[in-house]
């Protein structure tokens, strides 16, 4: 008898209650060659509900060694392997996630069991990650301590390498940084020190109605937004310019004098047409700017958070922060990341360019030459 009419007479059976017979016929069904690979994913529940653990997930290789990605058959197979103890069903979990449907496309029977499949994966991520940073060895400063950390994370699959990305300029052989050791910026300490008397003067400006504020994005119409959509000439995303693509904005910066003088003691990045820049960044409260990457690799971007409510954060590739008042904070900008205002306030920071400190004095100037002469603007968040 082919293997369809047998798995037709299993399934007649199993609907009867008689789970012995249709065991049988799938049996006799997945001898012949010819059966289809979903047979076995049947006879695998048959199995395991007659008790024979080890048999259900040799069926389920069977299946797994025509459809290797499907999720159903992976999640199973690591339950089982969880039944028997056995220790690879951690790594089968995390094998399982890695082909997990969207949450609203899980079926409602198997959302506890991927539920499940992820506390175990985390616990499992963890785990590894404990064990690994028992062996390190001490005397590592912080900026080496941070990144023998993500290191490990990265290993355990707890974050991922997310790389540069720039739209328009990229300079080889920088290294690809999320989130730069302030110890690289002389001058950063001396910078947080003026956070209060910057503040007082963005304040003093707001309140005097004297500011030009103006959308942070602002692209002509028909221009493609790769990045941007509802946020292109919106006013929940503005800017103060005291600093643009290199020319002061003598309106704002006129009114900010302490703020001028701490920013020009910080090494910006010099480009014609493209910088120095220095702005008040302002987020309306439940906004949030979309994922998206900057220019060019070259320059970093400054933030000293003035006014920071609850419910805001920042996200560059995998490391997510709190802007904390009067912390400065250098990232790299064509590195994906992302910012959030979810309170109902008001969020500032200062923004500033840093050139990357891996470029010589020769390197800078041969590169403000290039982007220069091309003419791109920069920006930040």
């Amino acid at each position: 008898m082919d293997p369809s009419t047998l798995e037709q007479q299993a399934d007649r059976a199993a609907a009867s209650g008689d789970f012995a017979e249709a065991l049988s016929l799938l049996e006799q069904a997945a001898a012949d060659a010819a059966c289809q690979p979903s047979l076995f994913g049947k006879l695998s529940a048959m199995r395991k509900a007659a008790g024979d653990v080890p048999g259900a997930l040799a069926a389920l290789d069977s299946l797994l060694a025509h459809l290797p990605l499907d999720f159903a058959a992976l999640l199973s197979r690591a339950m089982l392997l969880e039944k028997l103890g056995d220790p690879r069903a951690d790594a089968e979990f995390g094998n399982a996630l890695t082909q997990v449907p969207p949450d609203s496309d899980v079926p409602p029977a198997m959302q506890s069991a991927v539920a499940h499949a992820r506390t175990r994966w985390r616990a499992h991520q963890e785990g590894i990650g404990q064990r690994l940073r028992n062996v390190i060895p001490s005397g590592l400063d912080d900026e080496e301590q941070g990144r023998i950390e993500r290191f490990i994370t990265n290993h355990s699959r707890q974050t991922r390498q997310f790389h540069q990305e720039p739209s328009d300029f990229h300079y080889p052989s920088l290294p690809e940084i999320e989130f730069h050791h302030r110890s690289h910026f002389p001058g950063i300490e001396r910078f947080e020190a003026r956070t209060e008397a910057i503040r007082s003067e963005f304040e003093a400006l707001i309140a005097a109605e004297a500011a030009e504020m103006v959308p942070y994005i602002q692209y002509p119409e028909r221009v493609p937004l790769r990045q941007w959509g509802a946020l292109n000439n919106n006013r929940d995303w503005t800017a103060i310019h005291l600093l643009q693509n290199g020319q002061r904005v003598e309106s704002n910066a006129r009114h900010c004098p302490l703020t001028m003088a701490a920013v020009a003691a910080m090494p910006q990045a010099v480009i014609p047409g493209g910088s120095p820049n220095a702005m008040f960044s302002l987020l309306a409260p439940r906004t949030r700017i979309p994922p998206h990457t900057g220019v060019a690799n070259v320059r970093l971007v400054c933030h000293l958070p003035l006014i920071v409510p609850p419910d805001c954060g920042f996200r560059v590739g995998d490391t997510t922060v709190e802007w904390q008042v009067g912390e400065a904070i250098v990232f790299d900008d064509t590195i994906e990341h992302e910012a959030w205002n979810d309170s109902d306030e008001l969020r500032v920071v200062l923004i500033i360019d840093l050139w990357a400190p891996s470029l010589s004095i020769g390197e800078r100037a041969a590169v403000a030459d290039v982007i220069g002469a091309v003419g791109v603007t920069f920006g930040g968040v």
